[in-house]
Protein backbone atom coordinates (compact mmCIF):
# COMPACT_ATOMS: atom_id res chain seq x y z
CA UNK A 1 0.00 0.00 0.00
CA UNK A 2 1.22 3.50 -0.76
CA UNK A 3 1.56 5.93 2.17
CA UNK A 4 -1.86 7.34 1.28
CA UNK A 5 -4.51 6.27 -1.20
CA UNK A 6 -7.41 8.36 -2.46
CA UNK A 7 -10.48 6.32 -3.33
CA UNK A 8 -12.35 7.85 -6.27
CA UNK A 9 -16.13 7.61 -5.80
CA UNK A 10 -19.05 10.04 -6.04
CA UNK A 11 -19.25 10.70 -2.31
CA UNK A 12 -20.77 13.15 0.08
CA UNK A 13 -17.96 15.03 1.79
CA UNK A 14 -19.15 16.20 5.20
CA UNK A 15 -18.66 15.31 7.92
CA UNK A 16 -15.59 13.10 7.78
CA UNK A 17 -14.11 10.91 10.48
CA UNK A 18 -10.56 9.69 10.87
CA UNK A 19 -10.02 6.10 11.99
CA UNK A 20 -6.64 5.00 13.31
CA UNK A 21 -5.48 1.44 13.95
CA UNK A 22 -2.05 1.76 15.55
CA UNK A 23 0.02 -1.39 15.94
CA UNK A 24 3.64 -2.21 16.57
CA UNK A 25 4.52 -2.63 12.89
CA UNK A 26 2.34 -0.02 11.18
CA UNK A 27 -0.32 2.58 11.87
CA UNK A 28 -3.19 2.32 9.38
CA UNK A 29 -5.62 5.17 8.88
CA UNK A 30 -8.76 5.87 6.89
CA UNK A 31 -11.11 8.77 6.27
CA UNK A 32 -14.85 8.06 6.07
CA UNK A 33 -17.84 10.18 5.19
CA UNK A 34 -21.06 10.36 7.18
CA UNK A 35 -22.48 7.73 4.83
CA UNK A 36 -19.78 5.27 5.90
CA UNK A 37 -17.83 5.35 2.65
CA UNK A 38 -14.03 5.33 2.78
CA UNK A 39 -12.53 8.21 0.81
CA UNK A 40 -8.84 7.87 1.66
CA UNK A 41 -6.52 5.54 3.52
CA UNK A 42 -2.86 4.87 4.13
CA UNK A 43 -0.28 3.82 6.65
CA UNK A 44 2.69 5.27 8.50
CA UNK A 45 5.12 3.89 11.07
CA UNK A 46 3.93 1.84 14.03
CA UNK A 47 2.76 3.38 17.30
CA UNK A 48 2.37 2.06 20.81
CA UNK A 49 1.09 3.62 24.00
CA UNK A 50 4.05 1.98 25.74
CA UNK A 51 6.31 4.48 23.96
CA UNK A 52 4.84 7.19 26.19
CA UNK A 53 6.81 5.80 29.15
CA UNK A 54 9.80 8.05 28.40
CA UNK A 55 10.66 11.32 26.67
CA UNK A 56 12.34 9.69 23.67
CA UNK A 57 9.35 7.44 23.04
CA UNK A 58 6.92 10.33 23.43
CA UNK A 59 8.83 12.27 20.80
CA UNK A 60 8.61 9.28 18.46
CA UNK A 61 4.83 9.22 18.95
CA UNK A 62 4.68 12.96 18.25
CA UNK A 63 6.77 12.56 15.07
CA UNK A 64 4.64 9.68 13.79
CA UNK A 65 1.42 11.59 14.42
CA UNK A 66 2.88 14.56 12.55
CA UNK A 67 3.70 12.24 9.65
CA UNK A 68 0.15 10.91 9.79
CA UNK A 69 -1.34 14.41 9.74
CA UNK A 70 0.78 15.28 6.71
CA UNK A 71 -0.39 12.14 4.87
CA UNK A 72 -4.02 13.03 5.55
CA UNK A 73 -3.49 16.62 4.43
CA UNK A 74 -1.89 15.38 1.21
CA UNK A 75 -4.84 13.07 0.51
CA UNK A 76 -7.32 15.90 1.06
CA UNK A 77 -5.31 18.21 -1.21
CA UNK A 78 -5.12 15.61 -3.98
CA UNK A 79 -8.88 15.18 -3.82
CA UNK A 80 -9.43 18.91 -4.23
CA UNK A 81 -7.00 19.18 -7.13
CA UNK A 82 -8.37 16.11 -8.88
CA UNK A 83 -11.95 17.27 -8.36
CA UNK A 84 -12.87 13.87 -6.97
CA UNK A 85 -15.57 14.49 -4.35
CA UNK A 86 -14.43 17.29 -2.06
CA UNK A 87 -12.79 15.54 0.88
CA UNK A 88 -12.76 17.58 4.07
CA UNK A 89 -10.22 17.28 6.85
CA UNK A 90 -11.53 15.07 9.66
CA UNK A 91 -13.76 16.58 12.31
CA UNK A 92 -13.61 13.56 14.62
CA UNK A 93 -11.00 10.90 15.42
CA UNK A 94 -11.50 7.35 16.65
CA UNK A 95 -8.17 5.70 17.45
CA UNK A 96 -7.21 2.26 18.67
CA UNK A 97 -3.63 1.93 19.89
CA UNK A 98 -1.71 -1.13 20.94
CA UNK A 99 -0.47 -1.05 24.51
CA UNK A 100 -3.25 1.23 25.72
CA UNK A 101 -5.90 0.18 28.21
CA UNK A 102 -8.42 2.50 29.76
CA UNK A 103 -8.18 2.62 33.51
CA UNK A 104 -7.36 4.97 36.31
CA UNK A 105 -4.32 6.83 37.52
CA UNK A 106 -1.33 6.42 35.23
CA UNK A 107 -3.41 4.88 32.42
CA UNK A 108 -5.57 7.98 32.37
CA UNK A 109 -2.47 10.19 32.33
CA UNK A 110 -1.07 8.30 29.34
CA UNK A 111 -4.38 8.52 27.52
CA UNK A 112 -4.63 12.25 28.16
CA UNK A 113 -1.09 12.77 26.90
CA UNK A 114 -1.76 10.81 23.69
CA UNK A 115 -5.01 12.69 23.07
CA UNK A 116 -3.17 15.98 23.57
CA UNK A 117 -0.58 14.96 20.95
CA UNK A 118 -3.35 13.95 18.54
CA UNK A 119 -5.24 17.19 19.15
CA UNK A 120 -2.13 19.18 18.24
CA UNK A 121 -1.34 17.05 15.19
CA UNK A 122 -4.87 17.14 13.76
CA UNK A 123 -5.80 20.66 14.94
CA UNK A 124 -8.85 19.39 16.80
CA UNK A 125 -10.13 19.92 20.32
CA UNK A 126 -9.49 17.02 22.68
CA UNK A 127 -13.21 16.26 22.96
CA UNK A 128 -13.23 15.36 19.26
CA UNK A 129 -10.81 12.48 19.84
CA UNK A 130 -11.70 9.07 21.29
CA UNK A 131 -8.90 6.68 22.23
CA UNK A 132 -9.06 3.00 23.03
CA UNK A 133 -7.14 -0.20 22.55
CA UNK A 134 -6.53 -1.44 19.01
CA UNK A 135 -8.21 -4.75 19.87
CA UNK A 136 -11.47 -2.98 20.76
CA UNK A 137 -11.62 -1.60 17.23
CA UNK A 138 -10.52 -4.86 15.62
CA UNK A 139 -13.26 -6.76 17.44
CA UNK A 140 -16.16 -4.50 16.43
CA UNK A 141 -14.88 -4.61 12.84
CA UNK A 142 -15.59 -8.38 12.80
CA UNK A 143 -18.19 -9.22 15.47
CA UNK A 144 -21.14 -7.65 17.22
CA UNK A 145 -20.82 -7.60 21.03
CA UNK A 146 -21.44 -11.05 22.47
CA UNK A 147 -21.11 -12.78 19.10
CA UNK A 148 -17.73 -14.49 18.93
CA UNK A 149 -14.04 -14.68 19.73
CA UNK A 150 -11.30 -12.85 17.88
CA UNK A 151 -7.79 -14.29 17.82
CA UNK A 152 -5.47 -11.62 16.51
CA UNK A 153 -1.85 -12.12 15.49
CA UNK A 154 0.21 -9.15 14.42
CA UNK A 155 3.55 -8.22 15.95
CA UNK A 156 1.99 -9.55 19.17
CA UNK A 157 -0.99 -11.79 19.86
CA UNK A 158 -4.24 -11.63 21.80
CA UNK A 159 -7.66 -13.28 21.98
CA UNK A 160 -10.66 -11.08 22.67
CA UNK A 161 -14.35 -11.39 23.48
CA UNK A 162 -16.62 -8.38 23.87
CA UNK A 163 -19.71 -9.34 25.83
CA UNK A 164 -23.21 -8.00 25.21
CA UNK A 165 -22.63 -5.13 27.63
CA UNK A 166 -19.56 -3.98 25.67
CA UNK A 167 -16.95 -5.14 28.20
CA UNK A 168 -13.84 -6.60 26.54
CA UNK A 169 -12.37 -9.83 27.93
CA UNK A 170 -8.88 -10.87 26.84
CA UNK A 171 -6.43 -13.74 26.89
CA UNK A 172 -2.79 -13.28 26.03
CA UNK A 173 -1.58 -9.88 24.89
CA UNK A 174 1.12 -9.86 27.57
CA UNK A 175 3.81 -8.34 25.38
CA UNK A 176 6.90 -9.72 23.71
CA UNK A 177 9.00 -9.92 26.87
CA UNK A 178 6.52 -12.23 28.61
CA UNK A 179 4.65 -14.09 25.88
CA UNK A 180 2.89 -12.95 22.66
CA UNK A 181 3.49 -16.46 21.32
CA UNK A 182 2.44 -16.94 17.71
CA UNK A 183 2.95 -13.32 16.65
CA UNK A 184 5.53 -11.82 14.35
CA UNK A 185 8.01 -10.90 17.09
CA UNK A 186 7.78 -14.38 18.63
CA UNK A 187 8.29 -16.04 15.25
CA UNK A 188 11.36 -13.91 14.58
CA UNK A 189 12.76 -14.54 18.05
CA UNK A 190 12.31 -18.31 17.70
CA UNK A 191 14.20 -18.23 14.41
CA UNK A 192 17.06 -16.12 15.73
CA UNK A 193 17.32 -18.31 18.81
CA UNK A 194 17.59 -21.43 16.64
CA UNK A 195 20.22 -19.91 14.36
CA UNK A 196 22.49 -18.72 17.12
CA UNK A 197 22.13 -21.80 19.31
CA UNK A 198 23.09 -23.91 16.30
CA UNK A 199 26.03 -21.60 15.73
CA UNK A 200 27.13 -22.12 19.35
CA UNK A 201 27.18 -25.87 18.84
CA UNK A 202 28.60 -25.90 15.30
CA UNK A 203 30.41 -22.66 14.43
CA UNK A 204 29.69 -21.80 10.82
CA UNK A 205 27.14 -24.57 10.57
CA UNK A 206 24.05 -22.39 10.44
CA UNK A 207 25.10 -19.83 7.88
CA UNK A 208 24.03 -21.78 4.81
CA UNK A 209 20.60 -22.91 5.98
CA UNK A 210 17.71 -21.34 4.03
CA UNK A 211 16.39 -19.85 7.26
CA UNK A 212 19.69 -18.17 8.12
CA UNK A 213 20.20 -16.91 4.57
CA UNK A 214 16.77 -15.26 4.51
CA UNK A 215 17.14 -13.91 8.04
CA UNK A 216 20.58 -12.41 7.41
CA UNK A 217 19.28 -10.61 4.31
CA UNK A 218 16.94 -8.61 6.52
CA UNK A 219 19.31 -8.26 9.47
CA UNK A 220 22.05 -6.88 7.24
CA UNK A 221 24.86 -9.35 7.85
CA UNK A 222 25.69 -12.90 8.87
CA UNK A 223 27.87 -12.30 11.90
CA UNK A 224 26.62 -11.94 15.46
CA UNK A 225 27.38 -8.22 15.48
CA UNK A 226 24.80 -7.65 12.74
CA UNK A 227 22.08 -9.57 14.59
CA UNK A 228 22.97 -7.92 17.90
CA UNK A 229 22.91 -4.43 16.41
CA UNK A 230 19.60 -5.08 14.67
CA UNK A 231 17.82 -6.46 17.71
CA UNK A 232 19.41 -4.42 20.48
CA UNK A 233 20.57 -1.32 18.63
CA UNK A 234 17.37 0.64 18.65
CA UNK A 235 15.04 -1.41 16.47
CA UNK A 236 11.41 -1.23 17.48
CA UNK A 237 9.31 -4.22 18.41
CA UNK A 238 7.69 -3.90 14.99
CA UNK A 239 11.06 -3.86 13.22
CA UNK A 240 12.03 -7.13 14.88
CA UNK A 241 8.61 -8.56 14.11
CA UNK A 242 9.17 -7.96 10.40
CA UNK A 243 11.93 -10.59 10.51
CA UNK A 244 9.09 -13.12 10.53
CA UNK A 245 8.94 -12.46 6.78
CA UNK A 246 12.29 -14.24 6.50
CA UNK A 247 10.91 -17.27 8.31
CA UNK A 248 8.00 -17.42 5.88
CA UNK A 249 10.34 -17.04 2.90
CA UNK A 250 12.43 -20.01 4.07
CA UNK A 251 9.55 -22.31 4.98
CA UNK A 252 9.35 -24.05 1.60
CA UNK A 253 12.90 -25.41 1.89
CA UNK A 254 13.79 -25.23 5.58
CA UNK A 255 12.00 -27.64 7.96
CA UNK A 256 12.94 -25.55 11.00
CA UNK A 257 11.27 -22.46 9.54
CA UNK A 258 8.18 -24.49 8.71
CA UNK A 259 8.08 -25.94 12.23
CA UNK A 260 8.27 -22.47 13.77
CA UNK A 261 5.26 -21.34 11.73
CA UNK A 262 3.35 -24.50 12.65
CA UNK A 263 4.12 -23.84 16.31
CA UNK A 264 2.75 -20.31 15.89
CA UNK A 265 -0.58 -21.79 14.82
CA UNK A 266 -0.61 -24.07 17.87
CA UNK A 267 0.03 -21.12 20.18
CA UNK A 268 -2.78 -19.11 18.62
CA UNK A 269 -5.15 -22.07 18.99
CA UNK A 270 -4.30 -22.18 22.69
CA UNK A 271 -5.66 -18.65 23.04
CA UNK A 272 -8.82 -19.65 21.18
CA UNK A 273 -9.42 -22.62 23.44
CA UNK A 274 -8.85 -20.54 26.56
CA UNK A 275 -11.69 -18.25 25.49
CA UNK A 276 -13.95 -21.24 24.82
CA UNK A 277 -13.19 -22.68 28.24
CA UNK A 278 -14.04 -19.38 29.89
CA UNK A 279 -17.14 -18.33 27.99
CA UNK A 280 -18.43 -21.34 26.06
CA UNK A 281 -18.62 -22.24 22.40
CA UNK A 282 -18.96 -19.33 19.96
CA UNK A 283 -17.88 -18.53 16.40
CA UNK A 284 -14.22 -17.61 16.02
CA UNK A 285 -12.28 -15.28 13.76
CA UNK A 286 -8.56 -15.47 13.07
CA UNK A 287 -7.07 -12.18 11.90
CA UNK A 288 -3.89 -10.12 11.74
CA UNK A 289 -0.92 -9.64 9.44
CA UNK A 290 0.99 -12.57 10.94
CA UNK A 291 -1.70 -14.95 9.65
CA UNK A 292 -0.84 -13.86 6.12
CA UNK A 293 2.79 -14.96 6.46
CA UNK A 294 2.18 -18.58 5.41
CA UNK A 295 -0.83 -20.93 5.00
CA UNK A 296 0.61 -23.39 7.52
CA UNK A 297 -0.22 -21.02 10.39
CA UNK A 298 -3.93 -21.22 9.64
CA UNK A 299 -3.70 -24.96 8.94
CA UNK A 300 -1.99 -25.61 12.25
CA UNK A 301 -4.49 -23.38 14.06
CA UNK A 302 -7.47 -25.25 12.58
CA UNK A 303 -5.96 -28.64 13.41
CA UNK A 304 -5.98 -27.83 17.14
CA UNK A 305 -9.67 -26.88 17.28
CA UNK A 306 -12.75 -29.11 17.46
CA UNK A 307 -13.75 -30.17 13.96
CA UNK A 308 -17.13 -28.42 14.20
CA UNK A 309 -15.65 -25.02 15.14
CA UNK A 310 -17.28 -22.12 13.30
CA UNK A 311 -14.13 -20.34 12.10
CA UNK A 312 -13.53 -17.57 9.62
CA UNK A 313 -10.17 -16.15 8.62
CA UNK A 314 -10.43 -12.46 7.86
CA UNK A 315 -8.30 -9.62 6.63
CA UNK A 316 -9.27 -7.13 9.29
CA UNK A 317 -9.93 -3.53 8.31
CA UNK A 318 -10.10 -2.04 11.78
CA UNK A 319 -9.11 1.41 10.51
CA UNK A 320 -12.23 1.34 8.32
CA UNK A 321 -14.43 0.50 11.29
CA UNK A 322 -12.81 3.25 13.37
CA UNK A 323 -13.27 5.79 10.56
CA UNK A 324 -16.97 4.99 10.28
CA UNK A 325 -17.40 5.31 14.04
CA UNK A 326 -15.63 8.68 13.95
CA UNK A 327 -17.72 9.90 11.00
CA UNK A 328 -20.92 8.96 12.81
CA UNK A 329 -19.74 10.82 15.91
CA UNK A 330 -18.83 13.84 13.77
CA UNK A 331 -22.32 13.90 12.32
CA UNK A 332 -23.82 13.89 15.79
CA UNK A 333 -21.66 16.85 16.80
CA UNK A 334 -22.69 19.11 13.92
Amino acid sequence: MSPSTLISKPLSSLPTGLGIDAGGTATRWALATAGGEIVAEGEVAGLSAIQMANVEGSEMVRATLTQLASAISAAVTVADVASVAAVAAPQQVCAGMTGFDKGSGKANDVGAAIIDLMANAFALPANRISLGNDIDIAYVDIFAPGEGYLVYAGTGTVAAFMDASGELHRAGGRGHLIDDAGGGYWIARQALRHIWRLEDAHPGGSYDSPLAVEMFKLVGGSDWAASRNFVYGGSSRGDVGKLALAVAAAAATDPVALAILQAAGVELARLAMVMTQRYGSRPMALAGRAIELHPVIEQSFRAQLPIDTDLKVVVGQAHYAAARIAAKQAGQNI
